[in-house]
This record gives structure tokens, sequence and C-alpha cells, in this order.
């Protein structure tokens, strides 16, 4: 893998909130992915491990809604091989000026045919559990991306709309563009541009964290699958009084430092990336490894 950020590609994403890329991953990977989402969310985590959020399993719900899986790197390590590359974290630690980055967590997307829509959102509103609430984040395509097949919309230049809160209905909105449109109108504008990512698989975008985005419901034939890497620095820390309600859990008492067994540093400036990252990627070790 290979990220390359031209002067005038960290430009556009400055401008825009975003940055397109039509190759992240090779085919080979693509293909090894798809493979890994069949057995995750049929329940089969190769590491021995469970996810931190199983939002669907097969035989337990709907087969029309769409799926979700957090942090798939710690129950898989075929895909943890992509969600904790160094390039991706480099990547995001530079668009962002980060001395470096660490995973903050992963998101698998699988949208079925007719699979609903995902309510537009900021990332960095989730994260006030940390500080700083910064993010920046790698979206990759699974499947080929069409027009009216329900891949993510970014709204161009939200990110300088200012900080808005969670949203209510972030899984099966009703009304997915609500809040966007209430946080567009308090920011002045009164035409959102939206840019639908159309890439072929292997590809997709790097976004900012207070980059307004969504997706709708998929109205064409074939599955959208996707990969997401949503990166924090290197140098984030837990804030001192507001917990999440899921990744709070790994906070010592009376300490802020986060612990790289569970937010490892992919990349940093020195050349530092933690230990065991690359014998845990290359299934030398496991969760009872050493």
């Amino acid at each position: 893998m290979r990220i390359d950020l031209s002067p005038e590609a960290i430009e556009r994403f400055h401008e825009d909130g975003f940055l397109v890329l039509d190759r992240i991953i090779d085919e080979d990977t693509v293909s090894l992915l798809r493979e890994r989402y069949d057995l995750l969310f049929a329940g089969v985590f190769e590491s021995g491990l469970d996810p931190d959020e199983v939002n669907w399993r097969q035989g337990r719900d709907r087969s029309d809604v769409t799926r979700q899986i957090c942090n798939a790197w710690k129950g898989d390590r075929y895909v943890a091989e992509v969600i904790l590359h160094s390039e991706i974290g480099r990547a995001c630690a530079t668009l962002a000026g980060w001395p470096g980055a660490r995973i903050n967590q992963d998101n698998l997307f699988w949208k079925p045919p007719g699979g609903s829509a995902v309510g537009f959102h900021q990332d960095s509103a989730y994260e006030q559990w940390v500080v700083p609430s910064e993010m920046v984040s790698c979206w990759i395509a699974l499947d080929d991306t069409t027009a009216n097949g329900g891949s993510v919309e970014y709204i161009r230049g939200s990110h300088r709309w200012g900080e808005s809160a969670m949203s209510d209905n972030f899984h099966a909105p009703l009304e997915p563009l609500k809040e966007m449109l209430a946080a567009a109108k308090r920011a002045g504008i009164e035409q959102p541009e939206r840019v639908e990512l159309i890439v072929p698989a292997g590809g997709g975008a790097l976004h900012h964290g207070w980059t307004w985005h969504g997706s709708q419901v998929n109205s064409g034939s074939k599955s959208r699958r996707s990969i997401v890497a949503h990166c924090m620095s290197s140098q984030a820390q837990y804030h001192p009084s507001n917990t999440g309600p899921i990744y709070s859990r790994y906070k010592r008492f009376g300490d802020e430092v986060m612990d790289e067994s569970f937010f490892p540093i992919l990349w940093r400036d020195d050349g530092y990336r933690s230990p065991y990252l690359d014998r845990y990627t290359n299934r030398e070790i496991g969760w009872g490894g050493s």
C-alpha cells in the first residue's frame, strides 16, 4: 500500500474536507477482505476475540438492513493488516498536521440491495471522550460504487461549518439529511454541495473528522461493502472527565494515557510504531501472544 499525497492533493483536502483516491488497496486485498466479511458477519472471528461492536449477525437480523462491525481488527488479523497499515497512519497524520497517528476505531459496512441509509454526521462529534477530539478517516470501497448504490456522500467544505452534536438518527433514519441541512442553515449555506463517491473497488477517500457525510438507501442490485479506518493523533489522550459509552472501558482509573494495546500507534514521524503491530498483522502472534 502506498498513499501519495502531493501538495495539490493536501490543498484539495483542506479546501473540500475530503480527498478522493482511485486506488488505496490492490485487487487481491479487495478479494481477501470480501472473504473475511463473509466470516466476520457470520460471527467467525479469526483471532478468537470479538470486535467491540457487532450490529448485525447472520440468522439474527434482517437481510435487507445495513450491517456494521466496529473494531474488526481485533477479531481478524487479515482485516488488521489493512486497518493498521503504516501508510494509512502516515496519510492521516500528514493531512491533519499531527506528529503521528493511532487508530481510534474501524468500521466495516455492508449495505445490501435495499440496505438502509446512514444518517449524515460528523465523525469527530462522537469523540468527545478524546483530547484532541479530531479525526481523519480513510474510507475504502470493496465493491465498485455506483450512482444511487448507497455510496458515501460528502458535503464539500462542510468541515468549516463548525462543530455539531452527535446525530440522533445514525442507523436507518427516515430523514438522513435532516441534521446536516440544519447545520448548513446555521452556517449560512443555502445549497450544500453533495458529492457521491464513485470509485472502483480498492479506491476510496480520506476525510476530515468534521466533514458532514452519510449515505442513502442502496437502490442498486448489488451489495456495497466498505472498510474505514478512523485515526486520531498519536498524542491523543482520554478526556479527564468525558467518557465514551464503549471505548472508555479501556481507560485506567486516574490515568488519561491511551494503552497501545487498544489504540496502537500506526505511524509517527520519528519512525515509531507500536512494537507488536507487525507481528500481529503478519499473524505471528494473536491476543495470547507476547
